[in-house]
C-alpha cells in the first residue's frame, strides 16, 4: 500500500514516525511519502517537506505568512496527485490538513485523521467538514469520543495515547551518565521546556531563565527543540545556572527534579515522566485576546484538561511573570506538593487508556484498506 502522512509540528513527527513503524510491521510492502521531521524520515520513505518550514504560531503570524501556506496547499494537492496514495493520514495540524482533506473526499481519496484536531476547545463548527471530509478518525483523549459520539454522532475509533509508547520504548539513561555527557554538575535540575516555534521561545525563555537566579540549588537546562539550530540559543545561556541540551528532551525529563513547561504536548509529556510542573504561556497580544475570545475552556494544558481538575499550575499571559514563577516552582518543589501531585499523575495515566496507541491505529487502517 502507498501512504501519504501530513505532520506539520514536531509531535505530529514523533507519532508520525510510530504509526509508520507499526504499519510497516501490519504492512511489509508499506510504502511512505510525507510530510513531517527527522523521526519519521529516519522510519523510510520520502520526505516532502519539513515541518519546520510549515509551523506559523498565532492568527497574526498564520495571516502575515498566508501566501507561503497557500503555495504549500497548491504543491500539496499537486504531490499527492502525482503519486497517488492509497490513503491520506493526516496527523493532526489541522487549519492545513482539513483544506487538503476536502479536496481529497473531491478527487475520492480516503481520508483518515489520526490524533483529532482540538474543535473541542474551539472552532467546533469544523465538526461539519470532519463529517463530510474525513473517513475515519482515530482520537487519542479519552473525552474526545463522547464529545464526537454522543454530541455529533460521528463515530470514531479511541485508540489511546501514543506518548505513552513513545516514554516506554525509549532507551533509558541514568542521570550520572546524562550528566557528565552534557557538562552538568551534581546539582539538581529544573527543566526548561520553552516550546518549539521561534516565536513562542522568545516570548517563553526570558521569564523563565530570569527564576533561576533565585534557585541556585538547582541548574536549569534547557531543553532544545529538534527544529532549531543550536545557535538560536546562545543568547539565553550567559547565566552560568542556565545549560543547553539538544534533542534530548526525553532523557533530561527522565531526570529533572521539577519543569517549567509552555502549554501543549509537552505537558503531557512531562506529566508521564512524573516530573512536577509550572505550566506557562504568553502570546501575542492581539493574538491572546482573539483567543481568549473564541476558546471555550476551563484549563490550557492537556494534564488539567484530561484529569478536569487543576491538577498543576496554569501561568498565562500576563500572570507569568518572574515574581509568580518563583512563587509556583517553589511550591512543586516542596515534598507534600510533589506527593499529590504523583497521584494526580498516575490517574492521567489510566485515563489515557495504557499503552499500544500505534499499533491499534495501523492494524484499524490497514484493516479499512484491506
Amino acid at each position: 500500500m502507498k501512504y501519504y502522512l501530513i505532520a506539520g509540528e514536531a509531535s505530529g513527527d514523533l507519532h508520525g514516525s510510530n504509526l509508520m513503524k507499526a504499519l510497516k510491521k501490519e504492512d511489509p510492502d508499506a510504502d511512505f511519502r510525507f510530510w513531517g521531521g527527522d523521526l519519521m524520515k529516519a522510519v523510510g520513505g520520502t520526505e516532502v517537506k519539513h515541518y519546520r518550514d510549515l509551523a506559523f504560531m498565532g492568527f497574526l503570524e498564520v495571516v502575515l505568512n498566508l501566501r507561503t501556506i497557500l503555495k504549500n496547499i497548491s504543491f500539496c494537492k499537486k504531490d499527492i496527485e502525482d503519486y497517488k496514495p492509497d490513503v491520506l493520514i493526516f496527523i493532526d495540524y489541522p487549519g492545513f490538513n482539513l483544506r487538503i482533506a476536502k479536496w481529497a473526499r473531491e478527487k475520492g481519496y480516503r481520508t483518515h485523521f489520526y490524533i483529532s484536531p482540538q474543535i473541542w476547545a474551539w472552532k467546533e463548527g469544523r465538526i461539519k467538514d470532519i463529517k463530510r471530509d474525513i473517513d475515519e478518525m482515530y482520537v487519542i483523549l479519552p473525552f474526545e469520543k463522547e464529545f464526537y459520539e454522543e454530541k455529533h454522532h460521528f463515530p470514531v475509533h479511541f485508540v489511546g495515547h501514543p506518548l505513552i509508547d513513545a516514554i516506554y520504548t525509549r532507551k533509558q539513561v541514568t542521570p550520572e551518565a546524562f550528566k557528565k555527557e552534557n557538562g552538568l554538575d551534581e546539582r539538581p535540575i529544573v527543566a526548561l521546556l520553552p516550546g518549539s516555534r521561534k516565536q513562542e521561545i522568545k516570548k517563553m525563555l526570558e521569564i523563565m531563565i530570569s527564576a533561576a537566579k533565585y534557585f541556585t540549588e538547582y541548574q536549569f537546562v534547557i531543553a532544545g527543540a529538534p527544529s532549531q539550530e543550536v545557535s538560536f540559543y546562545q543568547p539565553y545561556l550567559t547565566n552560568q545556572n542556565v545549560h543547553f541540551v539538544a534533542n534530548k528532551t526525553y532523557d533530561l525529563l527522565s531526570i529533572a527534579n521539577a519543569a517549567l513547561v509552555t502549554s501543549g504536548t509537552a505537558t503531557l509529556e512531562t506529566a508521564l515522566f512524573k516530573v512536577p510542573q509550572v505550566v506557562c504561556y504568553k502570546g501575542g497580544r492581539i493574538s491572546y485576546e482573539i483567543a481568549k475570545r473564541v476558546i471555550n475552556l476551563e484549563y490550557i494544558s492537556l494534564v488539567n484538561l484530561i484529569l478536569n481538575k487543576p491538577a498543576v499550575k496554569e501561568l498565562i499571559q500576563t500572570d507569568f511573570t518572574v515574581k509568580n514563577v518563583k512563587e509556583e516552582l517553589s511550591k512543586i518543589l516542596d515534598p507534600y506538593t510533589r506527593a499529590t501531585l504523583f497521584l494526580d499523575y498516575y490517574d492521567l495515566e489510566i485515563a489515557l487508556g495504557g499503552r499500544g496507541a500505534s499499533k491499534k491505529t495501523a492494524k484499524l487502517i490497514y484493516g479499512a484498506l484491506k
